[in-house]
């Protein structure tokens, strides 16, 4: 059960993992040039091409570790490819920790990192999706698709005893755009995700992932995002909040 929970959590807990591993390895002091002792030369700068970066030993391997704040960067500019056997040995180093803090079901694992309301007594399915589409278009948040994946469970796999489930897609598109011109690789997590879901009782919920950009604060002193591009997502996150509580409570 536990290595089940390890496996579908991944995704979620990036970030906290990054934190971790970073912290887990010695990091130079503030007033230390970056490899003093070692210069880089030219023959070597494929495998170290920035100061910033280096390499710490770990019982999995080496494993590069951020020394000191990155070189300016240019908008939209993309990271480095990190190879098969870097991330593995950063996983197996990160994984394990993890794994001995959450020690619970995947089940329940899950749960805490969705946001869900259950809607109010006597809403049809139609009402909650109509006011969560009423209220998003009052503060900003653009509908850009939608999935009715119960529909699907019908025409493609014959199932009629699936609960009825659509996924929304919202974005705010200015915080969009800022967010990857500095980090392009976030466009993964774009746009944000909205589900309103019948359950095996016929209760109807709308739930999100809860992706809060608070969660980068424990990234670490070098981390990139300015104030205002970080209350930017923190405000984000506050519209999606309002948005599915106005659709759990009907509000038309």
């Amino acid at each position: 059960m536990l290595r089940r929970f390890v496996l579908i959590a991944l995704p979620v807990f990036s970030l906290f993992a990054l934190a971790a591993a970073s912290t887990a390895a010695p990091i130079a002091p503030p007033n230390a040039a970056p490899h003093a002792t070692t210069p880089v030369n030219p023959e070597s700068r494929h495998a170290l091409p920035q100061q910033w970066i280096g390499i710490t030993p770990t019982p999995y391997g080496p494993v590069m570790i951020q020394l000191a704040p990155p070189p300016p960067f240019r908008d939209y500019q993309m990271n480095r490819i990190i190879t098969p056997e870097e991330k593995k040995r950063w996983l197996q180093m990160a994984m394990p920790m993890m794994a001995s803090m959450m020690q619970m079901d995947a089940r329940e694992a899950m749960n805490f990192f969705v946001v869900k309301y259950k809607a109010k007594p006597g809403l049809t399915f139609d009402d909650v999706v109509e006011s969560m589409k009423l209220r998003a278009n009052q503060v900003n948040l653009k509908l850009v698709g939608s999935n009715l994946m119960w529909k699907d469970f019908k025409a493609v796999l014959n199932d009629d005893s699936g609960p009825r489930i659509e996924v929304f897609s919202f974005c705010d598109i200015a915080v969009g755009r800022d967010l990857l011109r500095i980090i392009p690789e976030m466009a993964v997590f774009l746009p944000c995700r909205m589900t309103v879901m019948e359950d095996a009782d016929k209760n109807i919920w709308v739930m999100t992932q809860d992706w809060d950009v608070t969660w980068l604060d424990m990234a670490g002193p070098h981390r990139v995002i300015p104030p205002e591009l970080r209350n930017g997502a923190i405000a984000v996150r506050d519209k999606m909040e309002n948005v599915m509580r106005a659709a759990a409570n009907g509000e038309l």
